[in-house]
């Protein structure tokens, strides 16, 4: 069971040293991008609705409804979307439309020496990890893991999922409370980093590759092998990536798939046996990632958390 727990009021985390975009506020510009691969039109429609609904004015980059093969137009045509919006002043938040892929292919040709003047929120996941994490490491700014346009409309996306993301984004951000496989359950601080796990096993040897250290590590994943799971955790484990963790959570994996000759465990049950060798808490079950219920988490922020008898509580400091 999953539940909001205490209110939480955000402000700038200067003991990570992170830069927090300020909240936002009814008639805030906002802007609609597609960085990845392409979207129906309906569903940005639907998108533009709801944000407005909050009162929110919407720009939509003039690429965002592109083709091309499967990427919303051409590289340069894409990276002209992220950068017009991160250039203006005044768009206070950008809205990746859906995740897929591509942004690997683009991420260093972006300048975002803009944000230092107009500190501005990203949000989205799945691919858009690439760029929340490459901003945390490389800019310093705290960004949201949430759900994207794609979804907005989805009959099967909880109230909680666009709740959460509204509340991110304005500012009364609440705890989370769930329950799991817990393994050497315990309380934990840190700052906040991850996303999805194949993106961020992509990102490697890059300027963008996160820190990991002293960190609360999210990851979460869809439709790959438990092989694959099993690989990239032990790739990770090698590179001393999974070395002096505060905490590992782990969100969904979802539609995990098996070779032939069956694997034989969990996705729960490879992320235990990779980190049986540390002494840090590993939390499973937390609700975000390609999930129906996908809360939005802040990348770059310090956390923590802390056991209830068999619950925990994810909360922001």
């Amino acid at each position: 069971m999953v539940t909001y727990s205490v209110n939480f009021t955000g402000k700038k985390d200067m003991s990570a040293g992170k830069i927090q975009p300020p909240f936002l506020r009814s008639g805030d510009e906002v802007a609609i991008i597609s960085p990845a691969y392409t979207i129906d039109e309906d569903k940005i429609t639907d998108a533009v609705t709801i944000l407005e609904g909050w009162g929110l004015k919407v720009h939509l980059g003039k690429n965002a409804l592109k083709h091309d093969g499967p990427f919303a137009g051409t590289e340069n045509e894409r990276i002209q979307d992220i950068q017009a919006m991160t250039n203006s002043p005044d768009i206070k938040a950008v809205f990746c439309s859906r995740g897929g892929y591509g942004l690997l292919k683009i991420i260093d040709k972006i300048d975002f020496s803009a944000l230092k003047r107009h500190p501005k929120w990203y949000i989205g996941y799945s691919d858009i990890t690439i760029l929340l994490v490459w901003l945390s490491e490389r800019e310093n700014l705290i960004s949201v893991h949430a759900e994207m346009p794609l979804n907005y409309k989805n009959r099967e996306t909880t109230p909680e999922t666009l709740g959460s993301l509204h509340a991110a984004l304005f500012g009364y951000l609440k705890p989370v409370k769930w329950s799991g496989e817990f393994f050497r359950p315990g309380s934990a601080i840190g700052e906040v980093t991850g996303g999805n796990l194949s993106l961020l096993y992509s990102l490697t040897g890059t300027p963008g590759e996160p820190e990991t250290r002293r960190r609360i590590l999210f990851i979460e994943d869809t439709d790959e092998y438990y092989y694959h799971l099993d690989r990239m955790l032990t790739s990770f484990n090698l590179t001393g990536k999974l070395r002096g963790l505060s905490a590992l959570v782990s969100g969904g994996f979802t539609e995990m798939k098996d070779t032939k000759i069956p694997w034989g465990k969990s996705a729960e049950q490879i992320i235990s046996a990779v980190t049986a060798g540390y002494n840090y808490p590993v939390f499973t079950g937390f609700p975000a990632g390609h999930l129906n219920d996908n809360r939005a988490i802040y990348i770059g922020r310090r956390a923590k958390i802390e056991m209830y008898g068999d619950e925990a509580i994810f909360s922001y400091i």
